[in-house]
């Protein structure tokens, strides 16, 4: 299908750069105050645009997707993640689904090693004290942490973000395992010092930090469950900077208040965006607002695969970020 110029959504203010190459191009429009759209107004732009440009804050179920009145022809997801997008529901009414994927493993990974130092050397804790005027002199005893170097991290799903944390790690002199549905290559494996694991509870039982990295669908909701948590050393941490639902989050906060577990760096929470006020309240846990992917150049970038994949749709051609299922 070629369209001269089409009639382009986007439903939430994105870096000035790429909002200006979008006026180019398209019949554009954006959104200048940064509001989420509502239902209704998602099912508006989908009855009178060629293109929407929708962002994780946009569900889009099949209720909104079926309607026969839908003129969108092109979904161009800005972000990788596509599940708050009904991907079947959007194939079966003829509208093509893209994303913006090998953006984000550098920044995303960034904040997961961050968080991997962070939480066992109570950094933030530590700058909460010096903040609050409660630092008065050093002690051989005070603010103590736990090493990372020697310590065991499981990383749940290697894929591009997982192998990128696992590189980090290993140069820490942590020592890398991980649990994936298949074993990795030999090569790719050496390249990032890691050892697999063919069972995940296993693997859990003998780790002291472990990261997650898999992604989100109905094999994996709760992957992470109580039962699972169990089985974790007192003394472990956990870093989630993938999908909050991968780990039980009530469970988690149970056993993090209990103990149980020795703490743990969120940068995505169950019920997004509220934040659960007793996570708020541990000391033993760094909460970040979804911020793993938030450097200007990945969202430039993103932008940027956005405008390729529309470009590459309105010259009658296939998409190169083409989401075929969810």
């Amino acid at each position: 299908m070629t369209l001269k110029k089409p009639s382009v959504v986007v439903t939430r203010k994105l870096p000035k750069v790429v909002e200006g190459r979008m006026k180019e191009l398209f019949d554009v429009i954006l959104n200048i105050n940064d509001i989420p759209y509502s239902p209704s107004q998602l099912k508006s732009v989908l009855e009178r645009c060629d293109v929407l440009v929708p962002t994780l804050t946009d569900k889009l179920d099949d209720k909104l997707l079926a309607s026969s009145q839908n003129t969108v022809k092109l979904i161009a997801n800005f972000g990788n993640g596509t599940d708050h997008i009904d991907i079947h529901a959007a194939h079966d009414s003829g509208i093509i689904v893209t994303n913006t994927p090998d953006v984000l493993t550098s920044d995303t990974a960034d904040i997961a090693m961050a968080l991997i130092i962070s939480v066992p050397r109570r950094l933030v804790e530590g700058a909460k004290m010096v903040a609050k005027n409660q630092f008065e002199e050093w002690k051989p005893t005070h603010m103590l942490g736990g090493r990372l170097s020697g310590k065991s991290l499981g990383i749940v799903g290697m894929g591009r973000v997982g192998f990128a944390v696992a590189k980090r790690a290993h140069s820490f002199g942590i020592n890398i395992h991980y649990h994936n549905r298949r074993r990795l290559v030999k090569d790719i494996e050496d390249e990032a010092g890691a050892s697999y694991w063919d069972s995940l509870d296993e693997m859990l039982t003998n780790m002291d930090i472990i990261s997650i990295h898999c992604p989100y669908n109905q094999d994996t909701k709760h992957l992470i469950s109580e039962s699972r948590m169990k089985l974790i050393k007192k003394n472990a941490y956990i870093i989630n900077v993938s999908r909050a639902d991968i780990i039980d989050e009530n469970a988690l906060i149970g056993m993090l208040e209990n103990g149980r577990i020795a703490g743990a760096g969120l940068d995505v929470f169950e019920h997004y965006p509220s934040v659960n006020r007793r996570l708020k309240d541990l000391k033993n846990v760094i909460l970040l607002p979804h911020m793993s992917s938030a450097t200007l150049e990945s969202r430039i970038e993103m932008g940027e695969k956005v405008i390729i994949n529309i470009k590459t749709f309105i010259d009658g051609h296939r998409p190169p970020n083409r989401v075929i299922s969810a």
